[in-house]
């Protein structure tokens, strides 16, 4: 007993003593429940919406107050036409526009009732059901509390209309979020493997005496890498279009070719990872908790990134596959063309060459 005592006694002190295990046992469990207990959320806060009011009535003033005041919205816009309203929603400025009739303030006391519509952006259609409960309870709860006069009650009339995804189907969510999650693992983990593998093995030596400069070594060993992920995404989006039934709206030109930059972003991040880690096993842990975790947390893949506490929402800021999946969203769903991308697609070029230098400046010592 006192043999297996002292057995167990190591082994606690081998665990303790390593400062990356307790950080696998201990930090990362914590880290998981509080990121999970503040991303995954059934509610709204803050949601942005336009008001198209045909009305201009007092009531359909105080029924805009009411909604502004309110901690769910925010009303931002005040237009005029639908077209005004669509253009919102193609830069991507609300989530939500809500229509108010001609003639609100008569008809709320008429035997028919008012009527309030509500367009949506549904290319996030988990975003655009919560969003659409939350107005039409509050909209109910508004008409109700104005026909409360003792009489028989009128009941309201909400119209709910999904853009860009009428049926709300999740396939247009998950398509573009399951692309930019092979695009980024594959391209940056494997490849962040692939060359520690080299060096870890001792093997980057050999090849570093070859004929071959050491870019050259470089780009043999992630080139395969970005050919598979150039198949994977065709594959992705076929699959999609085909298949699930995602629409391609915009330039198929423009989608590759967006495609191709946030491949070369994620080889740029994998070159950069393979550049300051020792090791196979931390290439690939960083791949999974610093790539894996965010792009499906902190991207607005699965969980709306407005819903987020601000702290998380400055973080996603970072986040590449962020700013891919509105590209993604804004050609396939809403027919954008570069007048709509060109700000997310400029941050993941930048971010690609800070990487890219940042990789150059770590390989001329690591190599060598």
């Amino acid at each position: 007993m006192k043999r297996f005592a002292g057995f167990l006694l190591k082994e606690f002190t081998h665990i303790f003593r390593d400062i990356r295990t307790m950080m696998i046992l201990f930090a990362i469990p914590v880290f998981q429940i509080l990121i999970f207990g503040f991303v995954i959320k059934n509610e709204i806060q803050d949601v942005k919406v336009a008001v198209l009011d045909f009305s201009g009535s007092g009531k359909a003033a105080e029924l805009i107050n009411r909604i502004d005041a309110s901690k769910d919205f925010e009303v931002v816009e005040m237009v005029h036409t639908y077209d005004a309203a669509e253009e919102l929603f193609r830069r991507a400025v609300v989530k939500e526009v809500i229509v108010i009739e001609s003639d609100f303030g008569k008809k709320l006391y008429s035997p028919k009732g008012a009527s309030v519509q509500l367009l949506l952006d549904a290319s996030d259609p988990n975003m655009a059901n919560l969003v659409s409960s939350y107005t039409t309870a509050m909209i109910v709860k508004f008409l109700a509390e104005t026909n409360n006069t003792g009489g028989e009650q009128i009941q309201p009339t909400v119209e709910t209309r999904m853009w860009y995804n009428e049926n709300l189907k999740s396939a247009y969510m998950f398509v573009p979020g399951t692309m930019a999650l092979i695009l980024m693992l594959i391209t940056a983990m494997m490849s962040s493997i692939s060359i520690v593998r080299e060096k870890e093995t001792g093997t980057m030596e050999v090849l570093l005496v070859s004929p071959l400069n050491r870019w050259q070594i470089v780009f043999g060993k992630v080139t395969p890498y970005i050919l598979i992920s150039v198949v994977n995404a065709c594959s992705v989006i076929a699959i999609g279009n085909l298949v699930f039934g995602v629409p391609i709206h915009g330039s198929v030109v423009l989608l590759f070719a967006e495609a191709l930059l946030f491949i070369l972003l994620a080889l740029s991040i994998g070159i950069f990872i393979s550049s300051v880690v020792k090791n196979q096993m931390m290439a690939m842990f960083i791949s999974m908790f610093v790539l894996m975790l965010p792009t499906l947390l902190l991207s607005g893949f699965i969980f709306p990134i407005e819903n987020m506490p601000i702290v998380l929402q400055w973080l996603s800021v970072i986040v590449p596959a962020k700013y891919f999946l509105e590209i993604i969203k804004m050609i396939m769903l809403k027919g954008g063309g570069m007048a709509e991308i060109w700000k997310p697609t400029l941050v993941l070029f930048s971010m690609t060459l800070f990487f890219l230098g940042m990789s150059v400046k770590k390989f001329k010592s690591r190599l060598e």
